[in-house]
């Protein structure tokens, strides 16, 4: 596949809708277990996070169905209507995150107050016990303790920054599927990331605070590719090595 400037779609929805025209035209048919992410990330030049989101905005749509550990495979040749707009992905949203709430998390080092400090810990205890549930309503503290920090930074740009990203979970439908794809296999807020960003802003060291967001939301993009795992070979370790080495690349910028 050839990206184009004049195609201002978003590159998944161009992955999407080159898979889709394959489909149509009848060369996948129904049934057809699809190429494996590898060798479509190859062949369309793309990245390996991109094919999932691809493929996942092609399951909302009905025309293919991901099956865990096993692989993509073609459930109807056809929908009727546009594609529909599914906004921004979770490998995307995470990026955003990471790039943003890792200099918030600076600056809130340098600003942070004994009684926000206080109220994180009050959180952190929250979080442990909304993790034993599987529905979203187990992401409120998690998402309380992020906003505290940006609150913290004593910058309301900032803070209207970070709230307009962590609503974007729930406003773009492939997002929210992605999310919910991790939450099926057991992917929760890591209490061990977020004490180690506790303690980082306890020490007011706005270079350990940024180096633990980081790593977290780092940890929250890991925990993305395996929840979205789609090919029973991509299981074993050096696969899951090789596929992790952009995303680490990418995390040192």
């Amino acid at each position: 596949m050839t990206t184009s400037t004049a195609d201002t779609r978003k590159l998944y929805q161009q992955v999407a809708a080159t898979i889709a025209n394959n489909i149509a035209t009848g060369r996948h048919t129904v049934g057809d277990r699809l190429p494996s992410e590898r060798d479509l990330a190859e062949d369309l030049g793309v990245s390996r996070p991109t094919v999932r989101e691809a493929m996942i905005a092609l399951e909302i749509r009905g025309l293919v169905e991901v099956r865990h550990g096993s692989g993509v495979y073609v459930t109807q040749a056809t929908t009727t209507g546009p594609a529909p707009e599914l906004d921004i992905g979770a490998f995307e949203l995470t990026e955003a995150r990471r790039l943003f709430e890792g200099e918030a998390c600076a600056l809130a080092a340098s600003a942070i107050t004994d009684a926000e400090l206080a109220e994180l810990e009050v959180i952190l205890g929250e979080m442990e016990g909304e993790n034993t549930l599987a529905s979203p309503i187990g992401e409120h503290a998690d998402r309380r303790f992020h906003m505290l920090i940006a609150a913290a930074t004593r910058n309301a740009a900032i803070q209207m920054t970070v709230e307009t990203l962590w609503d974007l979970r729930y406003r773009s439908p492939l997002c929210a599927a992605m999310l919910e794809r991790a939450r099926q296999v057991g992917v929760r807020p890591l209490i061990e990331d977020h004490r180690v960003i506790v303690d980082a802003l306890i020490k007011r060291s706005p270079r350990e605070a940024r180096e633990a967001m980081r790593a977290h939301l780092s940890s929250v993009i890991d925990g993305l590719l395996t929840a979205t795992e789609m090919d029973a070979l991509e299981v074993t370790r050096s696969h899951g090595e090789a596929r992790r080495l952009d995303v680490a690349r990418r995390s040192t910028l």
